[in-house]
C-alpha cells in the first residue's frame, strides 16, 4: 500500500533542518519500498504491506529521533485516504481561485472541541473539520493570521501539520 507522510516542523522557517535524502535512506533501511520525497518541507512517499498509519507514525517518530537525532511528528495517510481528503474539500471555490490560501491541517485524531476552535478565530479565516483533517481558508494569508498552528493545536489539544492545497494536490497524484 502507498502511504504519504507529512512531517511536522522540519525545513521550514529555519526550523529543524534535516536532509530529505537522509529520511528517504532511513525509510529504505527500515524496509519500506519506493521511498522518495516531494519538495523539501517534509513530505515522504513510500510503500509497505505492514502496519496501520498510526503504527507507522509511532515507528517513524521513534526511529527518526533514535537514528537521526531529530524530534518531529509524522502524520501518515494512505493514498486512498489522501484522495478522500481531496474529494471531501468543503472549499472548492477557494481551491480553484486561491489554492495558496487554502490549507489542510493533518491532525493526530479527530478534533472534539471544534466549537471552541471557532471561538479562536480573530480574523476572516474559516475552517471545516472532516475526519482527522482541518480545511482552513486564510483569505489574508497564513503568515499574518492570529489563527496560527499553535493556537489550533493548543485549542484542540493535539498536534497537526499543514500543507497548502497545491501541495496536497501534488501528493494526491501518486498511486
Amino acid at each position: 500500500m502507498l502511504y504519504i507522510a507529512f512531517l511536522r516542523g522540519i525545513n521550514v522557517g529555519g526550523n529543524t533542518k534535516i536532509a530529505m535524502s537522509d529520511l528517504v535512506e532511513l525509510l529504505k533501511r527500515l524496509g519500506f519500498d519506493d521511498a522518495r520525497s516531494l519538495l523539501n518541507s517534509g513530505n515522504l512517499i513510500f510503500r509497505t504491506t505492514r502496519k496501520s498509519p498510526v503504527q507507522l507514525e509511532r515507528l517513524l517518530d521513534s526511529e527518526v529521533q533514535k537514528r537521526l537525532g531529530v524530534e518531529t511528528k509524522f502524520f501518515i495517510r494512505s493514498a486512498d485516504d489522501l484522495k478522500s481528503v481531496i474529494a471531501q474539500n468543503p472549499f472548492p471555490r477557494e481551491a480553484k481561485e486561491d489554492p495558496g490560501h487554502l490549507l489542510v491541517m493533518f491532525l493526530e485524531g479527530e478534533p472534539k472541541n471544534v466549537k471552541q476552535l471557532e471561538g479562536a478565530i480573530k480574523g476572516r479565516e474559516t475552517f471545516r473539520a472532516i475526519g482527522r483533517q482541518l480545511y482552513i481558508v486564510y483569505p489574508d494569508g497564513v503568515g499574518t493570521s492570529k489563527f496560527s498552528h499553535g493556537v489550533i493545536e493548543k485549542t484542540l489539544g493535539m498536534r497537526g501539520t499543514g500543507r497548502n492545497w497545491n501541495t496536497v494536490l501534488k501528493l494526491g497524484q501518486f498511486d
